[in-house]
């Protein structure tokens, strides 16, 4: 595949071995093979790989992409033996490594030729210092002394952390240990590197050291299969595999995928903004990159102006946009529901995380609190819910001092939902879990009943009420912490990373319940990595970067502030990005198009 310049797995040499766009075959043996591979997990009928077929040639670079429990995870792990070695099962169908049938082989044997990086990478890590993580796999497959020492500085070096050998695994950032579990791998040498969701979790300066690094392993030729939820990650790979209840639905060059805007969307896919946006003015074509994606508009709109702006003109932009959201100043304000003055807080031994925030959240808002990891987002809002207490400064809650508050006062104003909805779920059913919080307030059984009720039918879980809540899925899991938060009616509530871990459609589904909360009048504060939940949902965005509020202001008006972003690892989306080129400032794809169809 000729790659476009900006694409993210663009090869180096135009010459590397690369499919035919025809499919024809290949000489000599694919790196690795499925054949009609078939597998259901030991007591359920569900077939969570159903007739797969796939090839993976020397050099490709294969995206997977589904729906949670469309079978990637289950496909990555039978190349290996993991499937059905040590997650028992019926499995059906044959599976081959350089051309040889792996049926018996043991995973110990297989591990050093398809190397492995799981969706929870930090789970992997757990040696005292980077070096001796990196060694400890080749230890495991027999590698003598002399070899494994000259082995381990390549490998840290070609994941960028030449130097950290003796660094302590736990005191790295979440990029650096993804990028360390790769380097254990690579060490390896083998012929075939599996990464599961390798950015799950990762700060938007995480994600692309670690795409970066997917980037430079691919101009070296090797082989990739990459599972990744984010379609615009993976346009670069030579060839896209569609997963829909355990079957290869669709595969091929991204040119001939990405554009079946229904398909993957049907798959649980959240197809690229860019492609959506030329689908919505009926240009039926493949945008590899924000530059292509201009340059076809350009060509079917060619009256559309072009914008060469200047910092004269930005500020215009911005000061339109502060005009049109400018309330009557003379109206009454309404108090805030909860309100930092000046807090400041260190986690003990540790540096300085909130350093003299202001931050106040008023009834009604919609509010996403953006920044890297580390910046002081989570830490900010345990101050507001009460469950840190800040060295200098003061919260307030409904207009009172929050350190004077009993925990059942603050509980009734601010609820909190975990990023990992298991830290806050522990009940036996999913009644039990919702009921808990209102027994807690000592209402009658009468009204926690009706509470139970109420919530259960806005998060859409009253044929579960009686359910594990430990047998859910995530997004169910996820649904049902908020349940047990708003059953306490709390007028603000808070979300940490409300969509990690999510597919599309259970993206969807949790931000339509949140959207739907808020217009209720529940005020909402999210906190999210993820650029397209604040464009289409948030009205206000505070970027935080080391403990400060950099930004503080209208969700159209940060998108002007490129550099601001930038220099916080935020990415605006990219519908967002090539709107700037036409001097607008929209937040979807849909508003894109509809100012370009004015614009021409």
């Amino acid at each position: 595949m000729a790659a476009r310049s900006g694409t993210p797995f663009a090869r180096a040499d135009a010459t590397a071995q690369t499919a035919t766009p025809d499919g024809a075959a290949r000489a000599g043996a694919p790196v690795a093979a499925l054949e009609e591979v078939t597998f259901a997990y030991a007591g359920t009928e569900r077939r969570a790989l159903d007739g797969v077929t796939l090839k993976l040639w020397r050099g490709e670079t294969i995206g997977v992409m589904g729906a949670s429990g469309a079978g990637k995870s289950t496909l990555a792990k039978c190349l290996n033996r993991i499937v059905p070695a040590f997650e028992d099962g019926d499995f059906r169908g044959r599976v081959a490594i350089g051309g040889r049938a792996i049926d018996g082989s043991p995973v110990s044997e297989l591990a050093p030729r398809v190397g492995m990086v799981f969706q929870d990478f930090e789970a992997q890590l757990f040696s005292t210092n980077v070096a001796h993580e990196v060694a400890f796999a080749m230890e495991q497959a027999g590698l003598a002394r002399e070899e494994i020492a000259a082995r381990i500085g390549p490998a840290l070096e070609a994941v960028g952390l030449k130097g950290f050998d003796d660094r302590d695994p736990t005191s790295l950032s979440g990029g650096e240990k993804q990028r360390l579990a790769i380097a254990s791998v690579l060490a390896l040498r083998p012929d075939l590197i599996v990464l599961d969701e390798p950015t799950t979790d990762l700060d938007p300066e995480g994600r692309a050291e670690v795409f970066a690094l997917i980037r430079r392993l691919r101009e070296e030729g090797r082989t990739l299969l990459v599972i990744e939820h984010e379609a615009e990650e993976l346009r670069g790979c030579d060839r896209i595999a569609i997963l829909r209840d355990g079957a290869i639905v669709a595969e091929g060059e991204p040119a001939s995928v990405m554009g079946r805007l229904a398909l993957l969307e049907a798959s649980g896919v959240h197809p690229p903004d860019l492609n959506r946006l030329l689908g919505m003015l009926e240009i039926h074509e493949h945008a590899e990159s924000i530059d292509h994606a201009e340059a076809l508009i350009r060509a079917h709109f060619p009256q559309l102006p072009r914008v060469e702006r200047s910092e004269s003109e930005a500020a215009g932009m911005v000061a339109e946009i502060r005009a049109g959201a400018r309330t009557d100043t003379a109206a009454a304000r309404p108090e805030p529901i909860a309100q930092l003055e000046r807090v400041s807080y260190s986690y003990p031994f540790g540096p300085r995380v909130l350093d003299t925030v202001d931050l106040a959240i008023a009834p009604g808002e919609f509010v996403a609190v953006i920044g890297q990891n580390g910046s002081g987002k989570t830490t900010l809002a345990k101050h507001l819910v009460g469950l840190l207490q800040p060295e200098t400064g003061r919260v307030l809650v409904a207009g009172r001092d929050r350190a004077g508050l009993a925990p059942a006062a603050t509980a009734r104003e601010v609820g909190y939902v975990f990023q990992n909805p298991d830290h806050q779920i522990f009940a036996a059913t999913v009644e039990e879990e919702i009921a808990f919080g209102p027994r807690n307030l000592g209402l009658d059984s009468g009204e926690i009943g009706r509470r139970v009720a109420e919530v259960l039918g806005a998060v859409n879980l009253g044929a579960m009420r009686g359910s594990d809540p430990f047998l859910l899925s995530k997004g169910e899991r996820q649904r049902l912490a908020v349940a047990s938060v708003l059953a306490l009616r709390p007028r603000l509530l808070i979300l940490d990373e409300p969509t990690t871990g999510l597919d599309y459609r259970e993206q969807r589904k949790m931000m339509a319940l949140v959207r739907e909360l808020n217009r209720e009048g529940i005020a909402i504060m999210i906190i999210t990595h993820t650029p397209w939940l604040v464009a289409e949902f948030a009205q206000r965005a505070v970027l935080m970067r080391r403990g400060r509020v950099l930004f503080d202001g209208a969700v159209r008006e940060i998108f002007t502030h490129e550099d601001l972003l930038a220099g916080s690892s935020f990415r605006m989306p990219e519908a967002t990005a090539l709107a700037r080129r036409f001097g607008f400032v929209a937040l979807s794809p849909a508003e894109l198009a509809a100012r370009i169809r004015e614009s021409a």
